[in-house]
């Protein structure tokens, strides 16, 4: 199965892929949402389907910078959300507290209340919702305030002083972070830098005449996504202009799969936004809980791998906004639309409703 996957894939990323899966049981699980369908599939369930986030492993939830900048505790991952049984999520969030509890030496009986914990929290939330008029439910979050409250009262010093790390960590985690982290100057001009085994930028992956054609998708497709938002999002964006592009791996389960980060620039050079376009494939699910209704489209062309003969000069690809907008919980409040995020495609990239900053 997993092999079925890397065939469609980059396949100089896929060795990345495994490599990391192989790093420790929690990452092969990461990596593994379409073994853990097949799974689910054959289990029995309720028959009641909600949208999923379809890979609601432990680290898919996260605290979050959404466009009205306060934080927020939710999922930021949707690359395989699909309608489907409520229990896939439950059950796959529940076997990655006992993974990750396991790797981080927890006790049998440790492990079994942490996983009990959450099915519980989800149990008692969800009676809560439906008590709810359809606007409360709809506006439901969970803010850095709610997130850290509990802690105050049921964590010692320690675990108190790592929510606290954590929610700093947080708010660091914007478009200002990233462009220190991942760009450089070069001749003047802010590129991309390349990181090993993270970003490669595109002037090091082929020549100029297919840099060039893929410059211009990468820009219509900015053109396009921009009018797909509100319209004051939609003024702000185009505020900025697209200055260079770079290859960026992403994750554990998505490594090999078609991702360029955008770099823009505002006022000035020291006024970043950094997009991503990742490729939009179908969902793990599909093959269990049938097809999304928004399909995707025919894979482009392969783009080719890089040149070790090719000059190394700069170049760049769009990156996603680490802690983007806000994220619905699964099997809870605000849902995507049926298939995914809101995307505008191009070929089979899809540029993220998400941004740094």
């Amino acid at each position: 199965m997993i092999e079925g996957q890397s065939a469609t894939r980059v396949q100089e990323l896929v060795p990345i892929r495994y490599g990391r899966m192989a790093e420790s049981p929690f990452r092969f699980y990461r990596g593994a949402a379409a073994i853990t369908a097949g799974d689910l599939a054959v289990a029995p369930d309720s028959g009641i389907r909600v949208q999923l986030c379809g890979d609601a492993h432990l680290l898919n939830f996260r605290l979050l910078g959404p466009p009205w900048r306060n934080l927020l505790f939710d999922i930021n991952d949707f690359d395989e959300t699909l309608p489907g049984p409520w229990e896939w999520d439950v059950k796959r969030l529940a076997t990655s507290l006992v993974i990750a509890g396991r790797e981080n030496g927890f006790s049998d009986r440790e492990r079994a209340e942490i996983a009990r914990s959450a099915v519980r929290a989800y149990r008692e939330q969800m009676r809560a919702f439906a008590g709810m008029g359809n606007l409360d439910v709809w506006y439901a979050r969970v803010d850095e305030a709610q997130f850290q409250a509990p802690a105050e009262g049921a964590l010692h010093t320690r675990g108190r002083k790592n929510v606290s790390e954590a929610l700093h960590k947080a708010r660091g985690r914007d478009s200002r972070q990233a462009f220190e982290k991942l760009t450089e100057v070069v001749g003047g001009h802010r590129r991309f830098a390349a990181v090993p085994q993270l970003i490669t930028p595109v002037s090091q992956l082929m020549p100029d005449q297919e840099r060039n054609a893929l410059d211009g998708q990468i820009r219509s497709l900015v053109e396009r996504y921009g009018r797909s938002l509100q319209t004051d999002r939609r003024h702000l964006l185009r505020q900025y202009t697209v200055v260079d592009m770079a290859r960026k791996v992403v994750g554990v389960g998505s490594v090999g799969m078609r991702c360029r980060v955008v770099l823009l620039l505002g006022r000035d050079g020291q006024d970043p936004l950094i997009l991503q376009a990742k490729e939009a494939s179908d969902s793990v699910l599909a093959a269990h809980a049938g097809a999304s209704a928004y399909a995707t489209r025919p894979a482009p062309p392969r783009w080719p791998p890089a040149a070790r003969s090719m000059p190394r000069g700069r170049g760049g690809t769009p990156r996603p906004a680490s802690g983007g907008t806000r994220r619905p919980a699964s099997g809870g409040t605000r849902r995507p639309a049926s298939g995914g995020t809101r995307r505008a495609g191009c070929g089979r990239l899809a540029l993220e409703g998400r941004a740094f900053g």
